[in-house]
């Protein structure tokens, strides 16, 4: 029953093509005019590509609907920055920053080190930008707390002399320069030894943060521009300094666009001379060199009116779109390569039309299977919740339909008007009428430049190539032998087992190194980072959500015992916790202040909060109401993953009585680990079976449809399985052995 279904849908699709075969090659003309011009037209798109270009990490390559965006937008809206009380801590973004990472393989808190340390951040802090015809220094655009720069905690304690290193005391991990103002040193100074006392001995990183106002964007970038230009040029001796900015990784995954530009110039052209090479023939007739080239066109006119119809309709063009076009030239010459196939196959006494018919008719059911397959699945993905691999899925299914409608009219017109050249006998490059056999007296170079036109006569198609000839004679009988088939079932699962224990090694999420060239500057400071200060990770924002009766000692006893639940957690424990609540009563208690009433706690917070105003920063006082506060949270990430931090912090916040919301920054990044393994695998269940019912349809034997879906999850299975290897071992052994 199945095999009557498939075959009644299979047997008019290869009529209908026979028919469209025919039809070209009666009129192979309209089918290279109407294709030109339409991709000349839609090719007028790309006049917007500098408008539509979308390259915003944040927006393009984190989860669209993310729950940490809610939540940043929540932080922002509830608990505004104050201007002239910069803290770090409390940032709802990044911030636009500069920073410098000093390492040092033995002490970089030695004199001479921290001489070179405090002579570039002289330099940096000397830098000006021009803006409106002034230049403006550093204090200019410093984000500034009570009038004074933000500045860094560990040049501060020296007072900018190297040789008070000797006689300072700081404390790690957390060094308390005030009674309310404890700062965690774990993001500043790296491998650090101490003494019983806690006391730093010695470190062997430290790093220094520059954060400006974000007041005007062109005066901020412009002092970015001139620090960068400024560290490009620097040179030390003691110690090795690498840098960034909060433009840095923008700007660095901008430039990676050239570099895909010069791959795919080179991919082209690799691309024409492998299809050319593949069918070049001794015989002047049958060479379709020619053929080849116009195939490659072909795609490349899919490219064309693909992306111009989408830039026409203002779709977003982000960069992952930059490959889709190598995916599509495989997909073109693909389908170029079984028409010529298919071509080869008809008798050449035919006429040109029934000989494109019966072309359309074989290679029909392969070169739509192929499309369906690829056009559904491109297109299915386009519900992935990241606005990268939605825009490359768009841009990538509208390039297979066009390159599939190319194939059919464009393509197979070429070949029709081969067909009349080879129907001729004539040269393939001169197009002048060449003898089919070696006239008497002519040399061996006469008939390699002059004759062509010959075939097999006992099938009356063209001459089989060396390669078929290879597979059919050779390949074949070997892979079908008995001991060859238990090798071949041996090595695949072998290949299988491998793949799986690949796939087992694959990590979630996006690592922000692979968004820029090899040899950008950010390289280094990710790599430094990643060797000096790996151990601690983001201090996290705990907000109490909506109003709650911080008077009632029994309320806060509830919210004491929410906080502990987080502080039990792996990576917070023993840590800093930083709370204005926690603050608030120990100077109530220290000052015998009664706060056991919602009159008393509000009117000596009020007080409290003017002795201490960045704490204001951290309660939300609307209409005379708490409507909301925060705490900061420290973590460890050395013993824990990204997802895990996340998933455990939002499950401890769920728990509490307490409407608790947690959020730093960095979450935005992190929310991707929550989706990517869920996504991906329903992704690929998806297209399997969309690929398998599409194969179930076409393929008049539902055996063989089953074993086409096999064969391409196997594929599946490996391609991810050992390029995951293959990270691997780049990553943890430098080298596959």
């Amino acid at each position: 029953m199945v095999s009557c279904i498939t075959d009644c849908v299979e047997k008019p699709v290869r009529l209908c093509f026979e028919s469209i075969g025919k039809f070209v090659g009666l009129h192979p003309w309209w089918f290279i005019t109407f294709p030109l011009a339409l991709s000349a037209g839609l090719g007028g798109g790309f006049y917007f590509l500098n408008d539509l270009k979308s390259n915003d990490i944040v927006e393009q390559f984190t989860p669209k609907n993310g729950r940490a965006k809610a939540e940043r937008r929540f932080f922002r809206e509830t608990f505004p920055p104050i201007d002239t009380q910069f803290s770090v801590a409390r940032l709802n973004t990044d911030g636009v920053f500069a920073s410098l990472l000093f390492s040092c393989r033995t002490n970089v808190l030695g004199v001479d080190e921290l001489e070179e340390v405090i002579r570039v951040d002289g330099e940096v802090r000397r830098i000006t930008a021009a803006h409106d015809a002034r230049r403006l220094a550093f204090s200019d655009v410093c984000a500034a707390a009570n009038g004074t720069c933000n500045s860094n905690v560990m040049l501060d304690v020296l007072d900018y002399n190297a040789s008070n290193i000797d006689f300072v005391k700081v404390t790690f991990p957390e060094y308390c320069p005030s009674e309310f103002n404890c700062i965690h040193m774990g993001n500043i100074i790296g491998e650090v030894e101490v003494d019983s006392s806690g006391v730093v001995r010695s470190a062997k990183a430290m790093r220094l943060f520059y954060y400006l106002r974000e007041s005007n964007n062109t005066l901020e970038d412009a002092w970015l521009r001139g620090f960068l230009d400024l560290l490009s040029n620097v040179t030390t001796s003691k110690t090795e300094v690498s840098y960034f900015t909060s433009m840095s990784r923008q700007q660095e995954f901008e430039k990676s666009t050239q570099s895909v530009t010069e791959l795919f110039a080179i991919t082209y052209f690799l691309a024409i001379s492998f299809s050319i090479i593949s069918c070049l023939r001794f015989d002047n007739v049958r060479n379709k060199a020619w053929v080849a080239f116009l195939g490659v066109f072909s795609t490349a006119q899919a490219v064309l009116s693909s992306f111009g119809l989408l830039l026409l309709i203002k779709v977003p063009f982000v960069i992952t779109v930059a490959s889709s076009p190598f995916l599509i030239l495989g997909i073109g010459i693909d389908d170029m390569f079984i028409m010529i196939s298919s071509w080869k196959r008809t008798n050449i006494q035919d006429t040109v039309p029934k000989r494109m018919a019966d072309t359309y008719r074989e290679a029909a059911v392969s070169i739509t299977i192929t499309t369906l397959t690829d056009v559904l699945a491109f297109y299915l993905s386009y519900g992935n919740p990241f606005g990268s691999v939605q825009s490359f899925c768009l841009y990538a299914g509208t390039a297979v339909l066009f390159c599939y409608f190319y194939n059919i009219t464009f393509f197979g017109a070429c070949l029709a008007l081969n067909g009349r050249r080879e129907g001729a006998n004539r040269h393939w490059l001169t197009c002048m009428k060449v003898p089919d056999e070696v006239p008497p007296g002519r040399s061996k170079v006469y008939t390699l430049c002059c004759v062509g036109g010959s075939y097999d006569h006992n099938t009356g198609t063209e001459e089989e190539h060396p390669v078929t000839l290879f597979f059919r004679k050779y390949y074949g009988p070997f892979v079908t032998a008995a001991w060859s088939k238990a090798l071949v079932i041996l090595i695949y699962l072998t290949y299988v087992a491998v793949s799986i224990y690949g796939c087992l090694q694959l990590k979630e999420g996006i690592d922000l190194r692979n968004l820029a060239l090899d040899k950008s500057y950010i390289i280094q400071y990710y790599e430094a980072e990643k060797t000096y200060f790996d151990y601690y990770g983001p201090n996290i924002m705990l907000a109490i959500n909506g109003t709650f009766p911080y008077w009632e000692e029994s309320k806060r006893q509830q919210l004491e015992s929410c906080i502990v639940q987080f502080q039990e957690l792996n990576f917070v424990k023993n840590l800093t916790l930083t709370s204005w609540l926690h603050s608030f009563e120990k100077y109530a208690e220290e000052r015998g202040k009664n706060i056991s009433t919602e009159g008393q706690f509000k009117r000596h917070l009020y007080e409290f909060l003017d002795h201490q105003p960045i704490l204001k920063q951290d309660v939300n006082i609307t209409n005379n109401d708490i409507a909301a506060s925060r705490l900061f949270l420290q973590t460890v990430v050395q013993n824990s993953t990204e997802k895990s931090i996340l998933i455990s912090l939002r499950k401890t916040a769920e728990s509490c009585p307490c409407p608790l919301l947690v959020y730093h920054p960095a979450f935005i990044y992190y929310d991707q680990y929550t989706m990517i393994g869920h996504i991906t695998l329903q992704t690929i269940i998806v297209a399997t079976l969309v690929m398998l019912l599409i194969s179930l349809v076409l393929i008049p034997n539902p055996l063989c449809a089953l074993w086409v879906a096999f064969a391409i999850a196997s594929v599946i299975l490996g391609v991810t399985g050992f390029m995951a290897l293959l990270n691997f071992c780049v990553q943890y052994e430098g080298r596959c052995e």
